[in-house]
């Protein structure tokens, strides 16, 4: 399977594709006034204390408070309080926390009021985006994410991800990150890290120490709502999440985002940095792709499918509801179950496809087509799971219900994204509206292809 990045940039945002086999898998658009993303440390001061949802609202320079639960504090919250306190009153410390003594967990079951009062510093990381009408959404529980691990300040833990199995490469992970791994630092060894030597162990640990030891030095002479550490932009999150040998290029359309991309890749993969490219056409870089295109036929209310089915997709505040139907396909199945099952899977493909792609997250409802048989409702509900996995968001996924719904709950951590697939009618000048004139030639080139070839009419 072949991976490529495509980064183009415009005035106020750059837009970022991953595709796989030529199909977009992934979108993301980053503005470049943006603030607040997913990973960034901020020095916040506590607004208001409510017992009743057992949570603070912490004022980050958001324009509403975020939002911090006390389950998000994390057992050794103790330990931030009381190092980011001694950093902020300048003593002599180590930034690399050498001879601090880690407190004692908090309390599970305990009570916001019981850790803040109004005006309270305290350090926090965003791990949800502002989304509608709620500010962010931040926790205590700090982490810094590299290729290869992620570091934990205020643990002496190390874990390894689930999805290595080999007992034999789990120990040896274990062995080599507890021989290197700095006090007060716990690890969490990520997926990536399977078969690699300590040497880029170690490199990838050092880099995330040195970031924190930086940010422990902006700490110190910090003010409320300064950020701390912030996390590395979209493009470059992507690339340290998933290059890999599958990787066949990665394009870009600006030549100072290209010198940035580069020089990271240079950084965390040397010998990928050649399959960076600076596109040089006349052309958009998204047009002389066919992205833009792509983009138009996959973000309409109505997503077609391979054979004639479609998808139905509608938003809102709550949660997200998929229908699938059958359309008008002709179809050479025995019978009404295979039918079925076969729109269904061609829907599921489709459905995680549209997942990563819209940032859909929170709750997702799925109105599948109705099959009787158990065996063909557990052959869904396993291929739907399957398809999740290549997701970086975590997602989890009920079987299907009496009525032929399924339930599924994706991380949410942004906004899902939007695009506009319908424009005002050039005659009645918007009183109606048209499918964006971009799709109309495929539109067309299918009902043709349908009419001539697909119907069951001989000849």
């Amino acid at each position: 399977m072949s991976n490529e990045l495509i980064i183009s940039s415009a005035a106020k945002a750059n837009r970022i594709v991953l595709l796989q086999n030529k199909r977009i898998v992934e979108y993301h658009e980053e503005y470049r006034d943006t603030h607040f993303t997913v990973g960034d440390i901020y020095l916040g001061i506590v607004k208001k204390v409510v017992p009743g949802l057992n949570a603070a609202f912490v004022d980050i320079g958001y324009e509403k408070d975020a939002f911090l639960h006390y389950l998000d504090l994390g057992p050794n919250f103790a330990s931030l309080n009381k190092y980011s306190r001694l950093v902020m009153s300048k003593k002599p410390i180590s930034f690399r926390m050498k001879g601090f003594k880690i407190l004692p967990e908090i309390d599970k079951l305990g009570k916001i009021n019981q850790i803040f009062t109004r005006n309270n510093q305290v350090l926090v990381q965003v791990i949800k985006e502002p989304i509608s009408t709620k500010g962010p959404r931040l926790s205590c529980e700090l982490s810094l994410a590299g290729r290869y691990i992620v570091l934990v300040p205020f643990s002496n833990a190390v874990s390894i991800s689930k999805k290595i199995t080999s007992k034999d490469e789990r120990q040896r992970l274990v062995r080599l990150i507890s021989a290197i791994r700095p006090q007060n630092f716990g690890v969490i060894v990520r997926t990536a890290a399977e078969g690699v030597e300590v040497a880029e162990l170690d490199r990838d640990l050092s880099s995330l120490v040195q970031k924190w030891e930086e940010g422990m030095g902006v700490l110190r002479d910090g003010k409320p709502g300064d950020k701390i550490i912030g996390e590395m932009n979209r493009a470059s999150s992507i690339l340290r999440d998933l290059l890999s040998d599958n990787f066949d290029s990665i394009v870009v359309e600006e030549k100072g985002l290209f010198d940035e991309v580069r020089s990271f890749v240079r950084n965390i993969s040397p010998e990928h940095e050649k399959l960076v490219r600076l596109h040089h056409g006349r052309n958009k870089l998204f047009e002389s792709l066919g992205i833009e295109k792509q983009l138009k036929m996959l973000f309409g209310q109505s997503v077609s499918l391979p054979n004639g089915g479609y998808l139905i997709i509608e938003h809102t505040e709550a949660l997200h509801v998929i229908d699938v139907n059958s359309g008008n396909k002709s179809n050479t199945e025995q019978d009404q179950e295979n039918t079925a099952m076969k729109v269904n899977t061609e829907a599921a493909l489709e459905i995680a496809r549209q997942l990563r792609i819209r940032d859909m997250g929170g709750i997702i409802i799925i109105d599948f087509i109705d099959m009787r048989r158990p065996e063909t409702k557990k052959m869904l509900y396993k291929q739907m799971k399957d398809e999740l996995r290549k997701d970086r968001s975590k997602s989890t996924v009920l079987p299907l219900t009496k009525f032929g719904l399924m339930q599924i709950t994706r991380q949410r951590v942004r906004p899902e994204l939007n695009i506009v697939t319908r424009e005002a009618c050039p005659s009645c000048n918007g009183s109606g509206k048209i499918s964006a004139s971009i799709l109309v030639s495929d539109e067309i080139e299918h009902k043709l292809d349908y009419l001539i070839t697909k119907q069951n009419e001989k000849n």
